[in-house]
């Protein structure tokens, strides 16, 4: 067992290895030293990569380990001769993608991933830009290095594998090497997968590109990437185009201003799942949201606000970037795409203010880490920050401790302007909480996120910070409660918003129907920044938004709310599931043409 062991050990080490050391190569092609990283960066790259080069590497070591595995039960087991053919197949393939990865960089500007496969039915002008000596360099390096590396395994390959004298012990051993190898795989045994943001450690976008793996970046996005702007192509572009621009308008002066200063300092406090249902005076579950319902009465209080989408990832890319939701992808998982998203965040950082991200679970989770630090959060606290003692919810740290790490981070600050967001987490499944004020589990869970809210507001209001400061609480998404009725319906995505703070103007209540996605320009047009950028957000109280309506997409299908009703479409099936009061195709008309523009403008990023 002792050579079987030490032969995958040895095949990990050089695979592990090679994509370690590809990391300088690309730094180095990619002009690292005009870029001024020092010599600690290219470690940094390196060590910080290491987990998806792990995770890429047990890919790679699944065959010999089972070829390991089945070799116990055989006398003489030709190892060798098996897998010569898998190591040169294996060999090109890493070596290709690295090299391809390594060059396409300084034109694309992100790390290779499936959209490559989009250009490959036109390879001649695929390689338009450069010449035929750059590309025959290049394949002769692929095939160099794919050789040596062939060569290298093979060498380290026992020719054939003794028998083994205890199968039973040494197959149960292989098969606990291969959950170690599944661990491995997966990148732990967290919550969140291997995925590209977990490698994401700084705000320098080249290093963070730099410590990607590309053979895992390829793998992952293969089964996300499609031609998006081919999909749900329902009217020509002259149609589509009449139809979106009789929504969407970036123009328009504010009919009102809501703020006394045009630089207040801004936190948005994103709260898990805490839609309507759960907000009383919105008519939802009596007692789960005291402190929100007596704010509301100080603050400005949106009451026709709807979520865009149904999931936090989803609902995180609404609100900071203003993007829209769509019923088959979260945006969030295709770091090509999310890249290049405008961001709440990245305009206030334009205009001077500093940024940071509180989050008490895992940013990992769904690329969430690389979308923030992309979108222009400066600094990032979450799960690990705190210590383990601390981890008292199935999801990480509890609402109590991060609404007070909050406030002790917040009370000490000094720079200004600056804008924080923090992600609520303990009204998430399982509802676990250390309060006891209602008795069903899930409003109780709310009702403590809410008790958390009004503390740290009280205690925030007794500091100077408060003069200057803006807070906007805002759901990222509803919550199906009760389990009743169609849960894509508006009684589920209905979510409040509240603006409060010093630097509000007076208390106000807006019943404009709106989304979620729409705080982006409605908040910069009260900062007199600009939001052209950002195609999918109004500015509700601005003097061009004529028509409002929601929007919003569910697994399958899209819904579309005015004045008239609601329409809830499943798209599979090709009609509306629910129409209230009464039937109306231009609201069918309408989804439909924001549907084909989003995933238009999808595909053009």
């Amino acid at each position: 067992m002792k050579k079987r062991i030490a032969y995958l050990a040895l095949f990990f080490v050089i695979m592990l290895l090679f994509f370690m050391l590809q990391k300088p190569c690309f730094m180095l092609y990619n002009d690292a030293p005009g870029r001024a990283v020092p010599f600690i960066g290219y470690l940094q790259v390196m060590l910080h990569g290491m987990s998806l080069d792990a995770a890429t590497t047990g890919y790679l070591t699944a065959l010999p380990w089972l070829a390991v595995l089945i070799s116990i039960w055989f006398k003489k087991f030709p190892l060798r001769s098996i897998l010569t053919g898998y190591y040169a197949v294996i060999c090109l393939l890493v070596s290709l993608i690295f090299v391809g990865d390594m060059c396409l960089y300084p034109f694309w500007n992100f790390k290779l991933d499936a959209s490559i496969f989009l250009y490959l039915d036109s390879p001649k002008n695929a390689m338009a830009s450069v010449s035929t000596g750059f590309i025959l360099l290049r394949v002769l390096i692929i095939l160099l290095l794919s050789g040596f590396l062939t060569w290298i395994l093979y060498k380290v390959t026992p020719r054939h594998l003794p028998p083994a004298q205890q199968r039973i012990a040494g197959s149960i051993a292989t098969l606990l090497l291969g959950g170690v190898l599944f661990i491995i795989i997966r990148g732990g045994v967290s919550e969140s997968t291997s995925n590209i943001g977990q490698v994401y450690f700084c705000n320098d976008e080249f290093l963070n590109h730099s410590a990607v793996n590309p053979a895992f970046s390829l793998i992952a996005s293969a089964g996300k990437t499609k031609n998006y702007a081919e999909q749900f192509n329902f009217f020509d572009e002259t149609h589509r185009k009449e139809l979106f621009d009789d929504l969407y308008s970036t123009e328009g002066k504010n009919t009102v201003e809501l703020l006394n200063t045009k630089r207040p300092d801004i936190l948005i406090i994103l709260m898990e799942g805490f839609g309507a249902t759960m907000v009383e005076s919105l008519g939802g579950v009596k007692g789960a949201s005291p402190n929100i319902d007596r704010l509301s009465k100080e603050g400005i209080w949106f009451t026709n606000c709807y979520a865009n989408s149904f999931r936090t990832d989803r609902g995180t890319i609404c609100t900071f970037s203003g993007y829209q939701s769509f019923p088959d992808l979260s945006v969030m998982k295709i770091p090509a795409k999310s890249r290049t998203l405008p961001s709440i965040a990245g305009k206030l950082v334009k205009e001077g203010y500093c940024t940071d991200f509180l989050y008490g679970g895992d940013i990992n989770f769904t690329n969430m880490k690389s979308y923030l630090l992309e979108s222009g959060y400066q600094k990032l606290t979450a799960d690990t920050d705190f210590p383990m003692s601390q981890h008292q919810n199935a999801w990480g740290v509890n609402d109590d401790i991060t609404f007070d790490h909050l406030y002790q981070m917040l009370k000490d600050r000094k720079d200004s302007p600056w804008h924080t967001a923090f992600l609520t987490l303990s009204s998430h499944e399982p509802f676990e909480v250390p309060y006891h004020q209602l008795k069903e589990k899930q409003p109780n869970a709310f009702a403590f996120t809410d008790h958390c809210l009004g503390e740290f507001v009280e205690r925030i209001r007794k500091t100077p910070i408060w003069n200057n400061l803006l807070i906007i609480c805002l759901p990222d998404h509803g919550f199906y409660y009760p389990a009743e009725g169609n849960g894509h319906d508006a009684r589920i995505h209905h979510i409040p918003m509240l603006w409060l703070g010093g630097a509000v103007k007076q208390p106000m209540v807006i019943e404009q129907l709106m989304n979620q996605s729409d705080l982006a320009a409605t908040l910069l047009a009260q900062l007199d920044i600009d939001h052209s950028e950002f195609n999918f957000s109004r500015n509700i109280l601005g003097s061009e938004y004529t028509y409002p309506f929601a929007y919003w997409t569910f697994g399958g299908g899209f819904a579309f709310a005015d004045s008239t009703g609601v329409t809830l479409m499943d798209l599979n099936a090709d009609r509306p599931v629910q129409e209230t009061p009464s039937p109306n195709e231009n609201r069918i008309l309408r989804g439909k043409a924001i549907l084909q523009s989003s995933y238009d403008d999808l595909g053009a990023r």
